[in-house]
């Protein structure tokens, strides 16, 4: 008898066990909403690991949605797990900020100087921005169960900026609540630039168009390279005061890599710091995507109405290229204003490449670097306009 009752103590301590266990909770309701999460976050990951997709934003969201989508009190569901992550998400809208300043020690805004005529192309490229915000508000009007507002349509069209930090800091700002759902969403799309973006360049310009070889760009001074970020700075914040925050750390930046004479800070925002902000930033948005909230029809609306935002950005930026194409007669390639939207140097180099398919001795990155730096200051700008507005 004493060897029945130890045998079945032990099973029903097993049973206790595994009811308490992650494992249990995939059988309970809601439980496979969990496992849908877990199987995204795997996703997140072997496309980052092996695709090379966006792995330095990709590799801790994956991991940081992984974490909170544990069932039970697990990983970073737990009290301290929770303060953890409170503790890093009180930072959320500096990261964006912190990133453009890296952002502005790295770039070189020497092809844009040399070449202003194609800030306008980063400018058109905005469009898709505030097409999609329109587009958003018209969904939210027709399926009344999403309850939308202004500030979530704004969250939501400035995906077609192509830019992460600023969709980031937009949303932090004015629909916090989607804030897991859009940042996935906008780096996704930065990482599909070369599936998203050849097929649109290639349908809206001809092989001649494709074929335009552009002048070399000039030499800039390095007078030049200090004077236009203070510039900038002057012209767009007086215009979009709420544009500060992204224009000043991105302007600041540059200045600093400029100037040349703080070699170690610009050491360090190349490289310790990006770093050091791009994981807590992904990590912190990938563990407030948890699976109540990211698996809605909110999710699938969004997610398209992000490619929307993106191809509509990409067709903006082209169309108005073939306009100062007629303009210059001939002068300038259209498919440059592909690069006027925001994902530095990707864009760029999806110009490049396609230019280069048609011809092999055509040169255009350093002319597709100009609209894609504009684009970081157009998507800057357009951020502080919505910032404005609502």
């Amino acid at each position: 008898m004493f060897k029945i009752a130890a045998i079945s103590d032990v099973w029903q301590d097993i049973g206790e066990f595994f009811g308490g266990s992650g494992i249990a909770q995939f059988f309970t309701d809601g439980g496979w909403k969990n496992l849908i999460m877990l199987a995204v976050a795997c996703v997140l990951i072997f496309l980052a690991v092996k695709k090379d997709f966006e792995p330095y934003l990709l590799i801790p969201i994956g991991f940081g949605m992984m974490l909170i989508n544990f069932p039970g009190e697990t990983g970073l569901t737990g009290d301290g797990g929770d303060a953890f992550i409170s503790f890093l998400s009180a930072g959320l809208p500096v990261y964006p900020c912190l990133i453009f300043l890296c952002i502005g020690a790295t770039t070189d805004f020497g092809p844009l100087i040399a070449n202003k005529k194609t800030m306008l192309l980063g400018a058109a490229a905005q469009i898709g921005i505030f097409i999609t915000f329109v587009g958003a508000i018209a969904i939210a009007k027709a399926i009344p169960s999403l309850e939308w507002n202004a500030n979530v349509a704004s969250s939501i069209g400035i995906i077609g900026g192509a830019d992460g930090p600023t969709a980031i800091l937009v949303t932090t700002r004015l629909a916090d609540k989607y804030l897991p759902i859009i940042a996935v969403v906008a780096y996704s799309y930065m990482a599909l630039v070369p599936v998203i973006q050849p097929p649109i360049i290639k349908a809206l310009t001809t092989k001649e168009e494709r074929k335009i070889r552009m002048d070399s760009v000039r030499p800039v001074s390095k007078q030049e390279k200090i004077l236009f970020p203070i510039i900038v700075s002057f012209v767009t914040i007086l215009i979009v005061p709420s544009c500060a925050p992204l224009i000043g750390c991105l302007m600041l930046g540059n200045l600093v890599k400029e100037s040349g004479v703080v070699p170690n800070i610009t050491k360090a925002l190349a490289n310790s710091l990006m770093y050091i902000v791009t994981i807590i930033l992904g990590l912190c948005v990938g563990a407030k995507a948890k699976a109540d909230l990211f698996i809605s029809l909110d999710t699938l609306i969004i997610f398209g109405l992000g490619v929307i935002a993106f191809s509509i950005a990409t067709a903006s930026g082209v169309l108005f290229g073939k306009v100062m194409c007629k303009v210059t007669k001939g002068k300038i390639n259209p498919m440059i204003g592909a690069a006027g939207v925001s994902a530095v140097p990707m864009a760029a180099r999806v110009v490049h490449k396609i230019g280069q398919e048609e011809d092999p001795e055509n040169f255009l990155l350093m002319h597709a670097m100009g609209p894609n730096v504009a684009g970081v200051i157009g998507s800057a700008v357009a951020a502080g306009v919505l910032l404005a507005l609502f």
